[in-house]
């Protein structure tokens, strides 16, 4: 029998406001009776349990510290079906890997609260001795089980759920002595769902932001994270960013003063430091305009998040790119993945291998900037133009609301995500790579951009065409969605 409901909370009006206290203990008490582990969750033992673990192991304390002594993180994926596997992954990923971030991902059926199919999943991967599972169950766990993973490491662990509802499986991650969340309104559920609405996806982040906001009232700091690479295909750095100013302001509407941002990377040195700068610079601007002048915004860069090549060396040289592009661009930290993200998950071993090959790059780029190189400074203007214009018309048509703005402009193609499977948003704007390798776009939709950045698009976009001899248009967004996967022969004839 499938004892978990879907909780739709509809009692107050949707606004950006932050949730009351007495509606969120009341919104508490019954998603905690959606699973029976559910019950097992206790905020005063948790909050024991978070002040007893030592500093480095406390992910928001050990982003400060690493931001203060300029060191880039590295924090890889992973997630098996039982916890004698996970457990195994996580020491490995800790100890061999090196990982200064040690992740839990959940499950699909988690992911998508079938907490009674994760737990035939869980059956299945004993009577295999392997995972048949695509993550770890956590909430089948429940918190008790659960922290037998933080126990079993010496770093910080960060959830990532890859879900647009959040609520069960952040009471008990945080419950187990997990210090970082990853996930957000916006940017899940236009990444990962076809029918659930903005609305009932942001509502969901709401409870999450508002329960870390609750254990920051106790003196516990927990990390939250907005997961900044949506579709995995090709995303311009304005597009990621206009996504983390919208998100980031929804979770310090609920309280929350420590949120991570994350972009995808473009691949493109000079873009992806760019974007980097201006993401840390543009969200905090947007968060003081709106009198949150005391939240820390940490930046994540993800190495690639489109289609891998099969080729093992190519693969490889994207993990090392990428360990480059976040060191060089400043980033906080990086999400990294292994030489076999085109095949499926990865081994432990294959995990840890990814996690050094990026350390060391980290290690060869340190100290690296652009900021002198006059690309560096002409693309953090155009990518200023690019997010300004169409925020503030974002902002402007949710009369003060930015819950009800983010509704409004997605119906009205304002904000747009490419590729989208989500109903709920157009889906309309097209991204393509230029001849000088920068994402670019070439279709924007009904997206308001600056007219002047778009000349800067098309004249990029159109000497691509030329080149390659095919027309200006949607199918230069289409080829440039496969290119990274393309085998060298045909990449580099």
């Amino acid at each position: 029998m499938n004892l978990a409901v879907r909780s739709r909370d509809t009692r107050a009006p949707f606004s950006q406001r932050e949730i009351p206290a007495d509606d969120f203990a009341v919104m508490r008490r019954e998603n905690l009776a959606r699973w029976p582990t559910g019950a097992l969750v206790d905020v005063d033992a948790a909050v024991a349990r978070h002040k007893a673990l030592p500093k480095h192991k406390q992910l928001a304390h050990v982003f400060r510290e690493a931001e203060a002594s300029g060191r880039c993180l590295t924090q890889p994926r992973g997630g098996f079906g039982t916890l004698e596997l996970q457990i195994e992954l996580m020491t490995e990923l800790d100890k061999v890997g090196l990982a200064d971030i040690v992740p839990t991902t959940t499950d699909s059926y988690t992911r998508n609260e079938q907490w009674d199919k994760a737990q035939l999943g869980v059956e299945e991967s004993r009577k295999a001795g392997r995972s048949m599972l695509n993550g770890f169950p956590m909430v089948n766990y429940g918190p008790i089980e659960t922290a037998k993973l933080i126990d079993a490491i010496d770093k910080p662990g960060i959830v990532l759920s890859g879900t647009s509802f959040p609520r069960l499986t952040a009471e008990v991650g945080y419950a187990s002595g997990f210090t970082g969340y990853l996930g957000s309104g916006l940017a899940y559920t236009v990444s990962y769902t076809k029918e659930t609405s903005l609305e009932e996806g942001i509502r969901n982040y709401q409870y999450l932001d508002r329960l870390a906001a609750l254990y920051m009232t106790h003196g516990v700091e927990l990390h939250r994270r907005q997961p900044g690479f949506l579709t995995g295909t090709n995303i311009p750095p304005s597009i990621a960013i206009i996504t983390c100013i919208v998100d980031a302001l929804l979770a310090a509407h609920q309280g929350v003063r420590h949120y991570g941002l994350e972009l995808g990377q473009t691949l493109h040195l000079v873009q992806d430091a760019a974007a980097i700068r201006m993401c840390r610079v543009l969200v905090q601007e947007y968060l003081q305009r709106f009198g949150f002048h005391d939240v820390y915004t940490p930046v994540t860069s993800l190495h690639w998040m489109g289609a891998w090549p099969h080729d093992e060396a190519q693969a490889a040289a994207l993990i090392v790119y990428g360990g480059t592009l976040a060191a060089v661009g400043g980033a906080n930290s990086i999400t990294t993945k292994s030489t076999h993200e085109p095949f499926g998950i990865p081994t432990p071993k294959a995990n840890a291998e990814g996690l050094r090959m990026t350390r060391m790059a980290i290690y060869l780029a340190r100290n690296q900037k652009l900021d002198a190189m006059p690309e560096f400074q002409t693309e953090c203007d155009l990518i200023r133009r690019e997010v300004v214009s169409v925020m503030d018309k974002i902002l402007e048509m949710g009369d003060g609301d930015v819950a009800l703005a983010t509704i409004r402009s997605a119906e009205a193609g304002v904000l747009d995500i490419p590729w989208s499977p989500n109903r709920h948003v157009k889906s309309r704007i097209m991204p393509a790579r230029d001849a000088d390798g920068y994402l670019r776009i070439v279709d924007p939709g009904e997206m308001p951009f600056a007219r002047d950045a778009m000349e800067i698009h098309e004249a990029g976009l159109r000497r691509r065409a030329e080149r390659e001899g095919v027309p200006f248009g949607h199918e230069l967004a289409v080829s440039s969605v496969y290119e990274i996967s393309e085998m060298l022969e045909k990449l580099m004839p």
